[in-house]
């Protein structure tokens, strides 16, 4: 078992806070992405729980035992580094045993450990080459598996997918995720491609300027984003922001248009989050925001028409992939109701309707 309790964590370079109070709670067993722009802290977190730098303020326990002082080698923790850290003079069997030669098994468990790793990841006829013989997928499973042989209580991945093209991304994306399943353990991921986030996880930690914005599984984050910066951040293409004012029973965007929704009481003006299934192009007279075409994306089963408003928002419309639009053509973009997100515009944060 492994849980995880991380309780006003804060960490200073000298004068600078990068890490501003985290508090987050990690279940057994859980598969947990950290998930942000780069430079927001993700992949410090991650080597606080490590234990690779030293936690400046808070408490973070593991298990209910206190680990802010307690070593790398001895907190349970096994990490696969972005760059895969692999020994260059060392072949694939060498570079998963070294740390486990450390923990000081003997060699039939190591070779017992090595040989179960090496089925999982499909390594067997790998054993014997040097990492310059391997591709970066490769690399990077011989990185898991080193990780994989200690048999951590907690294993940690910073953005171990971001060397490879989308074809590998995809297929190593696959085998991490049937690897949790198998072992059990809890997971903790790091990466910047919410596409990863939303189909690796079981909770979602949103992470921007050294703070959470949000935590929650990939539905709820994308069905009921907590402001305006986990709702354009989670979803592709991203939600699109418009700037209206109520009118009556209608919200109005500046240079014309207007849609008759529903209105968050108390509110003269707010912001509008429209995904791309939530609007319909239709040409001709109709109720709805006027906009112009930008271009259209076809993307074999389907295709997405960006358009702009009267204000200048961009927005994607999800279309059908006969539908063709041309540059410039003049559009009137329909609103769903029930798809519609609703924000303040003081703070971002979400209203509820």
């Amino acid at each position: 078992m492994a849980r995880l309790s991380l309780r006003g964590i804060k960490k200073r370079f000298k004068a600078t806070e990068v890490l501003h109070g985290i508090d987050l709670d990690i279940g057994d067993r859980e598969f947990v992405v950290f998930v942000g722009p780069s430079g927001c802290g993700k992949s410090t977190l991650l080597r606080l729980i490590a234990g690779l730098d030293p936690i400046s303020d808070g408490e973070f326990t593991l298990n209910e035992k206190r680990m802010n002082d307690v070593p790398p080698s001895k907190r349970g923790i096994a990490m696969v580094f972005q760059s895969y850290a692999l020994y260059p003079h060392m072949d694939v069997y060498e570079n998963m045993a070294f740390g486990a030669r450390l923990m000081g098994l003997d060699k039939p468990e190591v070779e017992a450990r090595i040989a179960e790793a090496a089925r999982m990841l499909r390594l067997n006829e790998l054993l014997q080459r040097k990492p310059r013989e391997l591709s970066g997928g490769q690399r990077q499973r011989v990185a898991i598996g080193r990780a994989l042989v200690r048999k951590p209580e907690v294993f940690l991945l910073d953005e171990p997918l971001s060397n490879l093209d989308a074809a590998l991304r995809s297929e190593v994306r696959l085998e991490i995720a049937k690897l949790h399943r198998d072992i059990g353990g809890t997971t903790i991921y790091v990466t910047h491609d919410q596409v990863e986030a939303m189909t690796l996880a079981d909770k979602i930690v949103v992470m921007n300027l050294g703070r959470i914005e949000q935590v929650g599984s990939p539905r709820e984050l994308f069905e009921t984003p907590a402001n305006t910066f986990v709702a354009t951040f989670i979803g592709s293409p991203k939600m699109a922001l418009i700037d209206v004012a109520a009118d009556g029973t209608r919200a109005a965007i500046a240079g014309g248009g207007a849609v008759t929704i529903p209105l968050p009481a108390g509110e003269k003006s707010f912001k509008l989050g429209v995904r791309p299934d939530a609007l319909t192009l239709t040409r001709g007279a109709a109720e709805g925001f006027s906009a112009s075409v930008v271009y259209a994306e076809y993307l074999g089963d389907n295709a997405y028409v960006y358009a702009r408003l009267a204000d200048g928002t961009l927005v994607s419309v999800r279309t059908e992939p006969n539908d063709l639009y041309a540059p410039d053509e003049a559009v009137t973009l329909a609103v769903d109701p029930a798809q519609l997100h609703y924000f303040s515009a003081a703070d971002g944060q979400r209203l509820t309707v």
